[in-house]
């Protein structure tokens, strides 16, 4: 038996110019996803994910040659997209590795989430770097070829610290960072209730006609402001600093505008606009007491969701 695991993401700073070559703080989580492969002589693939709740939402088959769809019968409407882009990602790691699963008779695979499917914590970028880490290729390489995307979620998956992220292709600036706010306490995750798709984010994003090299040396010089904090104060100026500027750019409004303008501390978006969690500040009781009261149930401390 093999197993695996990989880490899921929250992108601080950055979204969307990440794409560019912005420097991004990513913070990897406590949540995260496990991959574990058996082997047997049954020339064929069985693959079962589970949730956090030890339910069976994919169940699939395929061929061992050639990762031919075999038969699917996932309880989830998309099972057969989801088949496909698994067989993708398969056939692009056995591209980058032809030793992969070279001689073997067969497998049984088991995946096992360690948080909600919803939550938008990384669930498509910890499989890929499962799967990379067990078929031996360059996790960046085989995001590129079968997804797509920025990549700091990957770096994510293989680090256990907030580290900063810069896109160059299949091989990023990773750096592993000293960030251990002294005010983390007052640091909450809380759910919109509404999955937001990267992909159409990236897409809007890519459209923009602008001059992004100028954007990107702002947001730098704030990402490198937010990591330097030394205040709550200071922290939380920063972050609407960063929505306001961002929001002008995608001409969007700015989650807080729109949402909570009433409420007295930060609010910021995180990776793809619209959607998953948003990052807030204030005491427990400020932010439980005004979240809860309009109906976002779903609230996590910083101690809670990241990895230090």
């Amino acid at each position: 038996m093999q197993q695996f695991y990989s880490n899921g993401k929250l992108l601080i700073s950055g979204e969307y110019l990440v794409l560019d070559g912005a420097v991004s703080l990513a913070l990897p989580t406590k949540y995260g996803q496990s991959l574990e492969v058996n082997n047997t002589t049954a020339n064929t693939i069985c693959w079962k994910s589970y949730t956090v709740d030890k339910e069976c939402w994919f169940n699939a088959e395929f061929n061992i040659d050639d990762f031919g769809i075999i038969n699917n019968s996932s309880i989830k409407n998309d099972g057969n997209k989801i088949a496909k882009t698994l067989q993708e990602i398969l056939r692009t790691a056995k591209l980058l590795n032809p030793y992969f699963l070279k001689d073997c008779k067969g497998l049984e695979i088991k995946t096992a989430l360690s948080f909600p499917n919803y939550w938008g914590l990384g669930t498509s970028s910890t499989l890929i770097n499962n799967i990379a880490t067990w078929a031996n290729v360059n996790a960046f390489e085989l995001l590129e070829k079968s997804f797509g995307g920025s990549g700091y979620d990957i770096a994510c998956a293989q680090n256990n610290h907030v580290i900063t992220y810069q896109r160059n292709g299949i091989q990023p600036v990773v750096k592993q960072i000293d960030f251990n706010p002294s005010f983390k306490n007052e640091l909450f995750f809380v759910y919109l209730n509404q999955k937001q798709d990267s992909k159409e984010g990236i897409k809007m994003y890519r459209s923009l006609s602008v001059d992004k090299q100028s954007y990107i040396d702002e947001i730098n010089s704030i990402t490198n402001k937010i990591i330097a904090s030394k205040s709550i104060e200071e922290f939380a100026k920063l972050l609407t600093e960063h929505e306001i500027f961002l929001g002008d750019i995608l001409k969007v409004k700015p989650v807080k505008e729109k949402l909570f303008p009433d409420y007295h501390g930060a609010v910021k978006s995180l990776g793809a606009w619209g959607g998953d969690f948003v990052l807030v500040t204030g005491t427990e009781k400020e932010v439980k007491d005004y979240f809860l009261s309009k109906n976002y149930p779903t609230i996590i401390s910083y101690n809670d969701m990241i990895l230090n």
